[in-house]
């Protein structure tokens, strides 16, 4: 068996949870309480995956609180792995081809996280990882000028790769068709391309999210296959995917798609994230983990993490959810 560590997302207690309703957010301290308990033949979760944002961390905590949340971290017996910077308009940042202000708060916002980060990485309880960001902006405003924004995404996210650099860090952009830039798998190459720093900005592969850059949800004109699709389409078109992607893959997410789309907010039309072992779920999540992580010790990959964004509170309170999930987070890790 190979050495990546197996990790847990926390942000699923709170992407698309609302204080008041009857899918309230989830407590850092429950969250953990979960992911701590899940236990498959002895076999544990190594660490969490963890989002910069309240109600679970306020980024402008102080050294003192922010170390206190890495000690109960560590008493779970859990490491920290890759941090999600709170770069969207209405937590710190602002939209990466927006205005300058804008850019400014983007910035900021990965400032903030690599200010985290190193406390956590002098705590020890951060060993491994990286800074994930998207372009915080919608398909919608970046259709209205696709060369002009795409170069403003690229000067951005050339000046948050410095930051990530002269801290240690590296930035790690996740593919959701959601965001402008990002929304199909031919942008979201053509976007790292244009930004040109590999060794510091690259690709966080997510199964759910990238399953719908196949089929061309928000850039028809990228799809790879259609409706009713064969076996050996799938992974014809896979291999075309991931093979353009791979190289710049420096993060990945273990996730299940049942071939819809789903959201809320700003995270509208984007991939359904499933339970690991929901009859619905289309994809292999070890054959196409596969496909991924081919020489992924060859671009710094010590960790997979596990997302779920959106399941319902009954779902990721119910512990046969973590077990199921970590099964299958020990197949992928059989299987490369």
């Amino acid at each position: 068996m190979n050495d990546l560590k197996l990790h847990n997302a926390m942000w699923p207690g709170l992407v698309g949870k609302e204080e008041g309703t009857d899918h309230p957010p989830i407590s850092l301290d429950r969250m953990l309480e979960l992911t701590a308990a899940a236990n498959v033949n002895g076999r544990k979760y190594d660490g969490v995956d963890y989002f910069l944002f309240h109600p679970h961390t306020d980024p402008d905590a102080s050294e003192s609180d922010l170390r206190k949340i890495a000690d109960k971290i560590a008493a779970s017996d859990l490491k920290v792995g890759t941090l999600v910077a709170p770069v969207w308009p209405g937590t710190v940042g602002g939209c990466s081809f927006g205005g300058s202000e804008d850019r400014k708060k983007f910035l900021l916002a990965v400032e903030k996280a690599c200010r985290i980060a190193k406390i956590f990485n002098e705590h020890g309880v951060r060993e491994y990882g990286n800074i994930r960001i998207d372009t915080a902006g919608s398909v919608s405003e970046w259709s209205e000028d696709p060369a002009g924004n795409t170069r403003k995404i690229a000067e951005t996210f050339q000046e948050a790769g410095k930051i990530a650099a002269d801290s240690g860090e590296r930035l790690a952009a996740e593919g959701e068709i959601c965001w402008g830039g990002m929304h199909s798998w031919k942008v979201m190459l053509q976007t790292l391309e244009a930004v040109g720093m590999p060794e510091t900005v690259g690709f966080q592969a997510d199964l759910a999210h990238t399953y719908l850059y196949l089929m061309g949800h928000n850039a028809p004109e990228a799809a790879l296959l259609k409706k009713g699709y064969t076996g050996e389409e799938f992974w014809a078109a896979y291999t075309i995917m991931t093979d353009a992607l791979r190289p710049w893959t420096i993060d990945f997410h273990v996730a299940q798609n049942d071939g819809t789309v789903h959201g809320t907010g700003s995270h509208d039309k984007t991939g359904r994230h499933c339970p690991a072992d929901d009859p619905n779920g289309l994809l292999d999540i070890a054959k196409c983990s596969s496909y991924w992580l081919k020489d992924y010790q060859k671009r710094g990959i010590k960790h997979i993490c596990w997302d779920g964004c959106m399941f319902p509170n009954d779902v990721l309170e119910d512990a046969h959810t973590w077990n199921a999930i970590l099964k299958s987070m020990i197949s992928v890790q059989e299987a490369i």
